[in-house]
């Protein structure tokens, strides 16, 4: 298990963009999560997960991606993942998760796309 694990969070013109950066694993999948819920989405927001610095994702943080999606469609707002990892893409693949999600290459490209919701 793993410590090193940050999320920080910054408003921009289209909801909000919250950074995971680090492993998101069992040990830090509770402090994603608490960023999550400490969101403040309003209707039409856009959440923007920017996954740049994730460097290992497990069935854990898979989970806190999963409750961060539900958390912003509880609010109205819509999702989207930007920058996923090579690793984390195929892993959605294998769990039949690519539909879930859409996803950007960049936070900046996600911010200037229609907003969209699978």
């Amino acid at each position: 298990m793993s410590t090193r694990f940050s999320a920080t969070t910054k408003a921009v013109p289209t909801g909000l963009v919250l950074t995971l950066a680090g492993e998101l694993d069992s040990a830090t999948a509770p402090a994603a999560n608490q960023a999550v819920q400490r969101l403040a989405l309003r209707d039409g927001d856009q959440l923007i997960v920017d996954l740049t610095g994730l460097t290992f994702c497990d069935s854990s943080g898979i989970a806190a991606l999963i409750a961060a999606r539900a958390r912003a469609r509880g609010a109205g707002a819509t999702i989207a993942l930007a920058a996923v990892p090579r690793h984390l893409t195929k892993v959605f693949g294998l769990l039949g998760l690519t539909d879930l999600f859409v996803v950007h290459p960049t936070a900046e490209h996600a911010q200037q796309a229609p907003a969209a919701e699978h």
